[in-house]
């Protein structure tokens, strides 16, 4: 099979297997990446998580991840929920959490894309990568077309906003690669920037982790400190704001996926139900979604700082 031949391949199948865009870059160090990386760094804005420390060259470099790398497989798989779910209750938790972890979900539709790719082109060295592994997500997706770095510094596309988790199969195949997103969009709006209710986006596509609610409600294990009191806006795991604002946004299309839809009505519980939530419900309900990531002890730690607004 040639190599446009095996490249439409893997675009046609990506979209069977419910990928929403695909784009294929050519597998460099991104030099232009390492001084925002470094300088980020520096500046403490990842907050306690030392591990975005960790395989500097790792994050810049897809050859070193996977020996004789040539392709970088970006793919785009939409969360946004639409109508499908009505969300009513008063503590919020971010759209991308509502059904089954995305991490199980899409690593088995790309672990079939690989498998496919592979009957089609024969033996290939990859791995497959989503929000899991020292991979820079949003770089690679510019570069593979698919659109541009936001203000808020998430992935937009001009077709159907920012709602998408980030994938790539990197591998050792020769394929025929697209041409870089060329421009930014975002023009002189600062809606992101505005609304965000801690100040975490410091100036345009750079986010200050530490103070995002994101960070606070999931990856900080400690107390969430007392001067996020009233900036939280009742947000108990993640936080979607910088993306509700956005005007790309009015062009995102709901979901397909069963995967993604809530398990039981907990989007309609209220204040004293979520109050009341018990570790045996917590499994139950939630042991196969993301908020698995924040663990029970954290999630009734947040429940609890955001219900102070409500005694």
């Amino acid at each position: 099979m040639t190599t446009e031949k095996i490249t439409l391949f893997i675009k046609q199948r990506a979209a069977e297997l419910g990928f929403s865009h695909c784009g294929i870059s050519k597998a460099r160090r991104l030099d232009e990446e390492a001084p925002h990386l470094e300088q980020w760094l520096g500046q403490q804005y990842h907050g306690r998580m030392a591990y975005m420390e960790n395989h500097f060259d790792k994050r810049l470099d897809p050859r070193l991840l996977v020996d004789g790398a040539k392709s970088v497989i970006s793919l785009l798989f939409n969360y946004f929920p639409g109508d499908n779910v009505a969300y009513s209750s008063p503590l919020k938790v971010s759209n991308y959490a509502y059904g089954i972890d995305y991490h199980t979900v899409i690593k088995n539709r790309l672990f079939q894309l690989a498998a496919d790719i592979q009957a089609e082109a024969g033996g290939i060295n990859y791995r497959v990568f989503t929000d899991s592994a020292p991979v820079l997500d949003r770089a690679w997706a510019v570069n593979a077309g698919l659109g541009w770095i936001g203000k808020n510094s998430l992935m937009i596309t001009r077709k159907q906003g920012s709602f998408f988790f980030i994938a790539e199969i990197i591998c050792d195949l020769q394929l025929t690669y697209d041409n870089p997103f060329g421009g930014n969009y975002c023009g002189d709006c600062t809606r992101c920037m505005d609304a965000c209710p801690t100040g975490a986006i410091v100036s345009p596509r750079k986010v200050d982790a530490s103070r995002c609610i994101s960070y606070l409600t999931i990856e900080l294990q400690d107390e969430i400190p007392a001067h996020f009191q009233n900036k939280m806006q009742s947000w108990i795991f993640g936080c979607d704001v910088c993306q509700l604002v956005c005007p790309w946004n009015r062009f995102s299309i709901a979901h397909g996926h069963a995967e993604f839809l809530p398990r039981a009505n907990w989007p309609q519980w209220s204040v004293k139900q979520w109050t009341e939530l018990e570790k045996p419900v917590f499994k139950y309900i939630f042991g196969k979604s993301a908020l698995t990531r924040a663990g029970f002890k954290k999630l009734k730690n947040n429940i609890n700082f955001a219900v102070q607004k409500y005694e």
